[in-house]
């Protein structure tokens, strides 16, 4: 998949996920944030919302990816030490769809990531009304490279 000007992807801070390598782009030309487990936070949200707003990015893509240590870290609700466990209510809704499955939860975490956004931030809303911005949602596979939007 090819990605080109004008977009922002919200990732995974796993280091596997090499956005601009994965959609054959160079330093500087996809605005790219990331926190593990690809959550919506009011930082991450921000920071979206100035791409949008001053930078003009017209599409949003959150991107999760197989074997996603958050999402399973969140599946086990283990004691975990410091504050990783902060990440587990974000990832939670989709776990509990899941049906206990790992490749599912990591897509109803994309998807809902992608439905907060367009719903949490004013400024991303009131882009997908005027269709001046597509947001998405799509999972990286570590073993073939390949990103599937869904």
């Amino acid at each position: 998949m090819r990605i080109t000007g004008n977009a922002a992807v919200l990732a995974c801070a796993d280091s596997r996920v090499p956005v601009e390598l994965l959609f054959d782009q160079s330093i500087g030309h996809i605005f790219v944030t990331r926190v593990a487990g690809n959550i919506v936070t009011p930082e991450i949200i921000a920071s979206l919302e100035y791409a949008v707003a001053v930078l003009g990015v017209r599409a949003l893509l959150v991107l999760g990816h197989t074997n996603c240590g958050a999402v399973k870290a969140a599946m086990k609700s283990d004691t975990v030490p410091g504050q990783i466990s902060a990440l587990y209510q974000h990832i939670l809704p989709a776990v509990q769809s899941s049906g206990g499955s790992v490749g599912k939860a990591i897509e109803a975490n994309a998807r809902l990531q992608a439905d907060l956004l367009r719903t949490s931030s004013t400024v991303i809303r009131e882009a997908t009304a005027k269709h001046t911005i597509n947001v998405a949602a799509g999972v990286y596979d570590l073993a073939t490279g390949r990103v599937a939007l869904i």
